[in-house]
């Protein structure tokens, strides 16, 4: 059945680009498809999860049996439906174009998070990211040609590195699958070159994720993408880098130290630039678009220091590994409706200037309740998705903690002994902490710009919202105040 997931999408954008179908109709009936399909292989028993797909009679090794694929389909199917319900194209060739754009990425991303093939993985990867680019620069915001070849660039590069990291792991592993990897553990297998394969690995991937200082291409390529583009890409395609180093670092376990542990360290510093550097960035943009782009890489720092907490305790800290897929999925749930609403936000006052809005609450008040929603998830405020996996990664960074003395084995181990024991995970939590207050200054400022005051001029433009703008915006409010009450610690 899994291979469905992949078959309908892929189905319903060749009728929409071959036999001219309605774009929206047939994307929606296809997420709709998706939906149901994708919910039923999520909660299905555990005979289920663990099937690998053929095709043709070539096994193509789709598997839920991995621990983050299931939460991270859910995400796919979630945002996907929504992206196609609030699809709100300029005209009808570029409505076939933006739901051919978003059923190929929800492809992608659903093939490369149900992969236990790593070729396959990575291969499904690269497909999504091809309409990213066509998108950006035939429909984007702005300077889109320059900011389309920019992050092709940079995420071509990147892919390059990570495919190299990827076949040097695998060669030295004889395996080719993620399964096969922890076979080739088992039987007493290990990679010689770790040093290199993680510096690969965390170049490539972390890219990708937009880990600081590779970082440049992310917001403006989000800010610039046409809504559904941006709402799938920030918010689904961005956790792939994720998922990959947390798929490699479960698949070694006790032995995820000796490959990932040598750079540890400065993983450790570079998500401080994610949190720290990027969300002072965040504070000075004059633009909601290049707000909320800012944001998306400012968060990810979050769960690259749940990825070193759980290095540092050699895989021992459920509680990291936990709270990372909560706040993947929290947070691309988030992001997802926040560009959504900045759509919507668009197509009423024709600006995303923050100083030229205001009152906007009063024209379109259900419009401000679901952003003043938005951003305070977004901040991580009790009840709502996002609290609980950052709560549970700030908790994971203090396992298998106890004061101990200066360490000098490296220069920040040396430092943190002067800091009462403190490892040096401990103090980039101090650290980290900081973005909470800094994410609260850009998000409440973008709401009393844009929501608060007198009426401006832009506002003045406001009518209504339609009922797709409100069922879409609905839809996804819906799960990130359900997954705020119930986590789905279960998947």
């Amino acid at each position: 059945m899994l291979i469905w997931l992949i078959l309908v999408p892929v189905i319903a954008a060749a009728c929409i680009g071959l036999l001219k179908t309605p774009g929206r109709l047939t994307a929606l009936i296809s997420a709709a498809i998706s939906l149901i399909l994708g919910t039923y292989a999520v909660l299905a028993p555990e005979c289920c999860s663990e099937c690998l797909s053929t095709f043709c009679g070539t096994p193509i090794q789709l598997t839920l049996g991995l621990p983050l694929s299931r939460i991270m389909v859910l995400l796919t199917i979630l945002v996907t439906f929504a992206a196609v319900v609030g699809m709100k194209a300029p005209h009808a060739d570029a409505e076939r174009s933006w739901a051919i754009s978003a059923l190929l990425i929800s492809t992608g991303a659903i093939g490369a998070f149900m992969s236990d093939n790593i070729i396959a993985f990575y291969g499904f990867h690269e497909l999504a990211l091809i309409p990213t680019f066509i998108m950006i620069g035939c429909y984007g915001r702005g300077d889109r040609r320059h900011i389309a070849w920019t992050a092709t660039i940079y995420l071509g590069v990147a892919s390059m590195v990570l495919l190299a990291g990827l076949l040097i792991l695998c060669a030295e592993m004889h395996a080719w699958s993620f399964s096969g990897l922890a076979a080739s553990l088992q039987a007493g297998l290990m990679p010689t070159s770790t040093c290199l394969i993680s510096a690969l690995l965390l170049v490539g991937f972390g890219t990708l994720v937009s880990l600081f200082p590779f970082h440049t291409w992310a917001a403006p390529a989000y800010a610039s993408a046409p809504t559904p583009v941006a709402m799938l890409h920030a918010g689904v395609l961005k956790k792939f880098g994720l998922y990959g180093l947390f798929t490699l670092a479960w698949v070694f376990g006790p032995k995820c130290q000796e490959l990932f542990g040598c750079w540890n360290n400065w993983l450790l510093v570079l998500l401080l630039g994610n949190v720290l550097w990027v969300g002072y960035v965040t504070i000075s943009q004059t633009r909601l678009d290049d707000m909320l782009g800012n944001s998306s890489v400012m968060h990810m720092g979050y769960i690259f220091l749940a990825f070193a907490a759980y290095i540092a305790c050699n895989g021992n800290n459920e509680l990291a590994f936990q709270g990372a897929a909560l706040l993947m999925l929290a947070h691309g749930l988030t992001i997802a409706l926040l560009f959504l609403l900045t759509g919507q936000i668009e197509s009423q006052t024709r600006t995303l200037e923050l100083d030229c809005m205001g009152g906007l609450g009063s024209k379109l008040p259900a419009l401000g309740f679901l952003f003043g929603l938005a951003g305070m998830a977004s901040v991580g405020l009790p009840l709502l998705a996002n609290f609980a996996g950052e709560f549970s990664i700030f908790v994971s960074c203090f396992a298998g903690w106890a004061p101990a003395p200066a360490c000098t084995d490296c220069w920040l181990g040396t430092v943190a002994g002067f800091f009462g024991g403190l490892g040096p995970v401990q103090l980039t939590l101090i650290g980290a902490l900081w973005g909470l207050v800094i994410s609260a200054i850009y998000m409440l400022r973008a709401f009393r710009n844009i929501f608060e005051g007198p009426v401006g001029a832009a506002s003045q433009r406001a009518t209504s919202l339609t009922v797709l703008d409100i069922t879409a915006a609905c839809f996804l409010a819906v799960f990130i105040v359900l997954f705020g009450i119930l986590p789905p610690t279960c998947l």
